[in-house]
């Protein structure tokens, strides 16, 4: 019988995948989005050209992946925020129960919400 492998190499490549999804699409999104269209810098887009973006099957994709690595890298952080940082190591189990399904409902949630867009 082989010993019973640790899902914690998964756990950090979701990490450090949203991490790199979120430094890279989010303050591009921000800018454009907050700042840049509000102020007049650039030209927004129309709704029907926005709506056809968004509702394409690819984009849906990316901003469901953009979604979803954001939450398992803000999961991931925030567990060993709560291990190392307040020291409870205790809840070891309920804390990563709670990091993680967190993470898993907020992807059905964008999942659900994306879905809805088509």
């Amino acid at each position: 019988m082989s010993p019973r492998r640790s899902p914690e190499p998964l756990v950090w490549l979701l990490f450090s995948a949203g991490g790199m999804a979120a430094a890279l699409v989010i303050p591009v999104l921000l800018v454009l989005f907050g700042v840049a269209f509000p102020l007049g810098w650039l030209d927004p887009p129309d709704y029907a050209g926005l709506a056809a973006v968004v509702r394409h099957p690819i984009t849906l994709l990316v901003l469901l992946g953009v979604c979803v690595l954001a939450l398992f890298h803000w999961a991931h952080r925030f567990r060993y925020t709560l291990y190392d940082g307040l020291q409870l190591k205790r809840a070891r189990t309920l804390i990563a129960l709670l990091c993680y399904g967190g993470a898993v409902a907020g992807s059905i949630v964008a999942l659900v919400v994306l879905v809805r867009a088509l």
